[in-house]
């Protein structure tokens, strides 16, 4: 049986992202590397994208009180 893994381009589909956004994320570790190529399973993805943090979290920029 055959291990598909999803490489960089590919994770980035499976989230709805462009590679230049996914490069800022801190993808989990590669379940699989050739050389400089990294591979992840589909479920490893699915896993981190499902309990990684939403929009907005950290608070941002507290807000300006009305006087």
């Amino acid at each position: 049986m055959t291990i598909t893994y999803l490489s960089f381009t590919e994770v980035a589909e499976r989230l709805g992202v462009k590679t230049g956004a996914l490069a800022t994320y801190k993808l989990p570790e590669p379940d699989a590397r050739i050389s400089r190529t990294r591979g992840w399973l589909p479920d490893t993805i699915d896993q981190w994208n499902a309990n990684r943090p939403g929009r907005g979290v950290g608070g941002g920029r507290p807000r300006k009180h009305a006087e």
